[in-house]
């Protein structure tokens, strides 16, 4: 197995080192796990309120029909993901990847809030439906630039020893803005009952996206460039003469073609699994199962606790081992252990359904540990933005939005409700060929970028040492931000 990196080799910077703060680093890593926190926010409310949105959207359908309406709307927003990714990620790779993240945090948040205010079907007709499938749109053309962005925006902060764990917080803003989400339509549900809140109720979580948004806005405005950005000198933003470089398009897609591939692979396991747990599994178990829709809203709460528990020590796990190793043993989870899981939640018992869930859980966790820091490793920095968000929602378009879809519709069309167990497994066995072609990138520096290495502990109110200049030179380098100093390396 090769270990050549399929970014296309390194560049001249690779010799060098950037001495990042852990100050700055933490705050980098809260900003962008804020913001992918936002986006799953929204994702709980609207998976745990799929079958209220159907009879306030779709209300002459029959219960299964309104669902497969619902799913659809969903999958729609992922639909023009890979528009956003194609859009946002070039422009990250121009002007920055701090000021895009901005922009698609205030995007998500306005078009969320905007479902809230939506009237029913009853109230203006065909028009609900439609404005709501042109909110989702708006939500998944902002969403396309965001997770590449925010993965980008760690990696290229993070220590190369420490990237799989500080990327790891990436998924815990996802499970924490997702058990938020969720946590509040359970708690609604509960208090308001179903009455209350397909009468109104439902309007309340997502109108509450608005000010959680700003949070996440504000943190994002005040954050600094990424280091490895403002140090590359082969990237594609303008020069002081304001000339930009040609064919950024070419050097995104048709030179990256060998990443994008294993790109493609990575995620489509991943996200599989991911809408399989968190978007389609409480409708499955209420609708197909007919489990209480409360029983199901808790189960699948509570494997997202068990996820947020464990996923950062997933990610440290992966610094120490490897990427690939936790990667594979995701896909052999998933290949191995679908079957059991879904026979386990039809056992109509609370244990055993809890049981299932934390099965399914503990084979996502492996991806979402891992994956956030494998998948900047595959291209090199002056089209990491691009190249990742383009092909990060091109899979998700069309593997991840459309799992709950395509699992409703085999349930629904066969009559077997073990038929979204076998889409898993055949996402494990494609997952275990990617990661056994990819190379191996823990402790390793980002294609085209420098070493980066965990920064020196520093005493409060003491000024750290500064680096002894060789040949009576003066080596520090510092970046425009200040918040870094690069430094040469020995074999400078």
């Amino acid at each position: 197995m090769s270990d050549t990196r399929p970014g296309g080799g390194s560049s001249s910077d690779d010799a060098r080192t950037l001495r990042t703060e852990h100050r700055t680093t933490r705050k980098a890593v809260t900003a962008a796990a804020i913001g992918n926190a936002t986006e799953w926010y929204d994702f709980g409310v609207y998976s745990y309120l799929a079958v209220t949105i159907g009879v306030v959207f779709y209300p002459s359908q029959s219960g299964g029909v309104q669902l497969i309406a619902t799913f659809t709307t969903f999958a729609a927003a992922f639909l023009v993901r890979p528009l956003g990714g194609m859009f946002f990620g070039p422009l990250g790779d121009r002007i920055g990847r701090k000021h895009v993240l901005a922009f698609t945090m205030l995007l998500m948040a306005v078009s969320t809030f905007a479902i809230g205010l939506i009237p029913s079907a009853d109230t203006i007709g065909i028009a609900a439906p439609i404005l709501l499938l042109l909110a989702r749109m708006t939500q998944g053309f902002s969403t396309g630039g965001e997770y590449g962005g925010a993965t980008t925006f760690i990696a290229e902060y993070a220590p190369d020893k420490r990237r799989g764990f500080l990327s790891s917080w990436l998924e815990f803003g996802t499970f924490s803005g997702y058990i938020g989400g969720a946590g509040l339509v359970t708690l609604l549900t509960l208090f308001l009952g179903d009455e209350t809140m397909l009468a109104w109720g439902w309007r309340i979580p997502f109108l509450l996206a608005l000010p959680l948004g700003a949070i996440g806005l504000y943190l994002r405005i005040k954050l600094e460039e990424t280091p490895v950005f403002d140090q590359n000198t082969d990237g594609f933003a303008k020069d002081t003469g304001g000339a930009r470089r040609k064919g950024q398009l070419r050097e995104t897609i048709l030179e990256q073609g060998h990443a994008i591939l294993l790109c493609l692979g990575l995620v489509m396991v991943f996200n599989v699994n991911n809408y399989m747990v968190t978007a389609y599994l409480p409708t499955y178990l209420d609708a197909s199962l007919g489990y209480s829709t409360t029983m199901g809203l808790v189960a699948t709460l509570g494997a997202m606790v068990f996820m947020l528990s464990t996923v950062t020590l997933v990610g440290r796990a992966s610094d120490r081992v490897g990427r690939r190793p936790i990667l594979f043993s995701g896909c052999l989870f998933a290949i191995v252990l679908s079957l059991p899981a879904f026979w386990l939640l039809q056992r109509e018992n609370l244990w055993a359904v809890a049981f299932g869930v934390v099965v399914l859980a503990i084979t996502l966790v492996h991806f979402s540990g891992a994956a956030p820091s494998a998948l900047p490793a595959f291209f090199p920095t002056k089209v990491r933005y691009g190249a990742l968000a383009i092909s990060f929602n091109i899979s998700v378009s069309l593997f991840g939005g459309t799992t709950p879809l395509i699992s409703e519709s085999l349930v629904q069309a066969t009559g077997n409700l073990y038929s979204p167990a076998w889409l898993l497994m055949i996402a494990g066995v494609i997952g275990a060929v990617v990661v056994w072609r990819m190379p191996e990138s823990a402790g390793r520096p980002l294609p085209g970028a420098p070493v980066i290495p965990v920064p020196e502990k520093v005493v409060r109110g003491a000024s750290p040492a500064p680096p002894r200049p060789r040949n009576g030179e003066d080596s520090e380098w510092r970046s425009p931000g200040g918040n870094v100093r690069r430094l040469p390396s020995e074999s400078d």
